[in-house]
């Protein structure tokens, strides 16, 4: 009945109350464990190094000046980043000139790559995901998240699944309304 000096209507709030059910989150309480991979996409920025800009008249890497720009550079600039180290030249370039960046930026804690940004990427993923403590997954029933905001999903996702498999009962793909099963440990693993 409507209640015009109040301006309520109790009968139909009471309608409602009666008819309304309780929401239930099935996916939550169906114990499985949802990821999303860009938990796993490195927050860190990227630097280049590309080894042509120290060739002598882009041909030839003279040693002797190589570690003179080696010795003067400022290493501290990649500090809290990653590098990836290249030559864009056609020029053969000895390993040793790599390897003397590499050393340079692990002394002070820098990942690096010979190689693409790419291939940076990658590393950094696989090494992100590997860090993961896999007694927390023992047994656990897993869908790996089918849209993330990450470049190289599918990199990423098998890595996720080499690494999960160790310990997860099941690994699913998708979302929880629509997956599809990737890995289901069998009975006689169990």
């Amino acid at each position: 009945m409507f209640d015009f000096i109040t301006g309520s209507c109790n009968f139909v709030i009471q309608a409602v109350e009666n008819t309304m059910e309780e929401i239930v989150n099935k996916v939550k309480n169906s114990g499985l464990l949802q990821k999303d991979l860009a938990a796993y996409k490195p927050r860190m920025p990227f630097y280049e190094i590309d080894i042509a800009e120290q060739l002598w008249q882009g041909l030839i890497l003279k040693e002797k000046d190589y570690r003179a720009w080696l010795k003067e550079h400022d290493w501290s600039m990649y500090d809290n980043g990653a590098v990836w180290i290249h030559c864009s030249s056609e020029a053969i370039v000895p390993a040793w000139a790599f390897m003397l960046i590499v050393s340079k930026l692990t002394e002070r804690g820098i990942p690096s790559i010979v190689g693409s940004k790419q291939e940076l990427e990658k590393m950094l993923i696989k090494k992100a995901i590997e860090q993961e403590d896999l007694s927390q997954y023992q047994d656990a029933m897993m869908i790996v998240k089918g849209c993330s905001d990450i470049h190289s999903i599918e990199f990423a996702m098998s890595e996720f699944v080499a690494h999960f498999q160790k310990a997860a009962k099941s690994i699913m793909f998708g979302e929880p309304c629509s997956t599809v099963p990737v890995f289901k440990r069998s009975k006689k693993a169990e």
